[in-house]
């Protein structure tokens, strides 16, 4: 069984559009993230970023990460493992 879920792209029929409100904002990150990381995108763009693009992805991701989530969301949520 897969780890990972993707669903809410795959669901979701409202508005996308950023400036709105707070969850219409929310609604649009969630589906662009979502829409950004599917498998095929992702081998298409990786190939053409720049090492400077790549680490500023990577780095993005991580401030949020330890920003927003505590040591043990962050291994149950991102990690998927029960450490933490």
């Amino acid at each position: 069984m897969a780890k990972h879920s993707h669903e809410f792209v795959e669901t979701y029929d409202g508005f996308v559009g950023y400036g709105l409100d707070r969850q219409t904002d929310e609604h649009t990150v969630h589906l662009y993230l979502q829409k950004f990381s599917d498998d095929s995108l992702m081998n298409t763009i990786l190939k053409r970023m720049t090492d400077e693009d790549l680490a500023e992805v990577f780095d993005t991701a991580s401030k949020m990460l330890k920003k927003y989530l505590t040591e043990p969301e962050y291994h149950q949520l991102f990690l998927k493992d029960d450490k933490g």
